[in-house]
């Protein structure tokens, strides 16, 4: 009964040790390390940031999933892989005969002169058009159809999956530039820096966002992807600068920064090592709706007819197809559903770190 006794009092024993060592084992957690336990306990935010990945996964290997040339494919005793490296021709670092420059690898297919061949899930690029089976519904050699000059739907998504990334990540990360930099200034000196930065945020908030870009864009009558990524950074970055601004006037004043400065640190230094870093968490939380808001932004400029050149396929410009023909469903609700789900997503990622930096949610 004593020997019973002694194992319960040294279970418990051990049970308590091993809840006091986890205690401090979250103590000595970093911040950051608090944050990702945090995010990773918000199941929704979660699942949407693997969809986030799965979206990068599709931008980054586009090339694999929908294209005319075969992935590998062994031709006159050759073995090419990958076969659609052919546009490095035009950049002189490789070297083509002539005649597989411009070959139509189906048709070489068909004819039996390629072996060990691997085609892509989609045999079809965005920019190929099918001029028998244009506007063509869902089935077939296209899975989600054609739109009006008979290119792939799916391709095109496949491909615009780039073109909405590129845009959300390209123009946030030249608003976060010029938002952190001015509202590091703004929040750290004070006084008439603080009152000139400010006053340029509301001027620039006034703008009307939208058709501030339309009118710009409409002014070059060939519209440029970098032209609206610029243009989207230009006028998201307020909001940034202002959370900076906040938190660079609510740290400036903490003992590690007067401490920094007393031992004669430069204010650059002070700013970009010591108090920068400590003051980018709704940095995150606000770039993640900016990108939202940029895809969201970029497709209402396709559908429009004001985003990229017509050669280019967004989900925007698929959008923009369907006006013209009402009876092709599939025009409309594959891209926007395509949209949805990227814009929800992010929204939902910018929730989950929103509720992970808040202490308050912490447990």
């Amino acid at each position: 009964m004593a020997k019973d006794q002694d194992k319960i009092t040294q279970a418990v024993a051990d049970k308590e040790e091993l809840s006091k060592a986890k205690s401090r084992k979250e103590v000595n957690q970093s911040f950051w390390s608090l944050v990702r336990h945090q995010f990773k306990k918000n199941k929704i935010a979660l699942a949407a940031l693997y969809v986030v990945f799965f979206l990068f996964a599709i931008a980054i290997f586009a090339d694999f999933l929908a294209n005319d040339k075969p992935i590998l494919a062994k031709y006159d005793g050759t073995l090419y892989f990958p076969v659609f490296k052919d546009y490095l021709v035009e950049m002189g670092l490789d070297r083509w005969s002539a005649d597989l420059v411009t070959a139509d690898w189906k048709e070489l297919d068909q004819q039996g002169k390629l072996s060990t061949t691997i085609w892509p899930l989609v045999k079809w690029r965005s920019s190929n058009q099918d001029l028998v089976n244009n506007t063509a519904p869902p089935g077939g050699n296209h899975v989600l159809g054609t739109d009006a000059i008979g290119r792939d739907v799916l391709a095109g998504m496949i491909h615009g999956s780039r073109i909405a990334l590129s845009i959300g990540f390209i123009s946030m990360s030249f608003a976060i530039s010029i938002g952190v930099i001015l509202g590091a200034l703004a929040g750290f000196y004070g006084g008439w820096v603080d009152i000139v930065i400010s006053r340029l945020i509301e001027l620039v908030i006034t703008f009307p966002t939208f058709f501030l870009i339309i009118t710009v864009v409409a002014m070059f009558q060939s519209g440029s992807i970098w032209l609206v990524m610029v243009l989207i950074g230009l006028v998201s970055w307020p909001s940034i600068a202002r959370f900076t601004r906040g938190e660079f006037l609510r740290v400036r004043n903490m003992e590690y920064v007067a401490a920094a400065t007393a031992v004669g640190l430069s204010n650059w230094r002070v700013i970009f090592r010591h108090v920068l870093p400590n003051s980018l968490a709704p940095v995150l939380v606000t770039s993640a709706f900016g990108i939202a808001s940029a895809i969201l932004t970029e497709a209402g400029l396709s559908f429009l007819g004001f985003g990229v050149p017509p050669t280019i396929v967004t989900w925007g410009s698929v959008l923009n197809d369907a006006r013209g023909n009402i009876q092709a469903w599939w025009l409309a609700v594959f891209p926007g559903f395509a949209i949805f789900l990227s814009v929800l997503c992010y929204n939902l990622v910018g929730d989950g770190l929103r509720d992970a930096l808040d202490p308050r949610l912490r447990d």
